[in-house]
């Protein structure tokens, strides 16, 4: 490759990173951007790795793009709601009002049963004691009735 094919390859890609920022600004959706510009995924990822002012722009428009995406939604949700819609409005009852919220009851009893350690496990315990220094070699741990 010459040097002015490579400058020319050059211009290209970098024209090619741009339309793809803002394209994610409009469509946050990586998948999206790369067949409507016709750009591999490889591509993007290749560009993205090797170039840490794009990989942070594309960041920035895709947190833009999903800002967009949500005024859109919300936007199609009060229109929703002006046209009657029990889903969207219940939808919007149940995440902005207290009194519609989802709420869950909990009811129950715990109880504890406390039985005699058998020998064995009287020896576990003494022996886990003793390897994590809380009891020293001789002492006597039982406590008195």
């Amino acid at each position: 490759m010459t040097k002015s094919e490579y400058k020319k390859a050059a211009i290209k890609i970098k024209r090619q990173k741009q339309l793809f920022i803002e394209q994610l600004q409009k469509t946050p959706i990586i998948q999206l951007v790369c067949e409507r510009l016709e750009i591999g995924r490889t591509s993007y990822y290749r560009w993205r790795n090797g170039d840490k002012k794009f990989a942070g722009d594309c960041d920035k428009a895709i947190s833009e793009g999903q800002y967009l995406v949500n005024d859109l939604a919300e936007s199609m949700l009060v229109n929703a709601i002006k046209d009657c819609n029990l889903s969207a409005i219940r939808f919007w009852l149940q995440n902005h009002h207290a009194d519609y919220k989802n709420r869950v009851e909990l009811s129950g009893t715990i109880s504890h049963a406390c039985e005699e350690l058998t020998n064995e496990q009287e020896v576990l315990v003494r022996q886990a004691l003793l390897n994590a220094g809380l009891l020293k070699e001789g002492e006597n741990h039982e406590e008195e009735k």
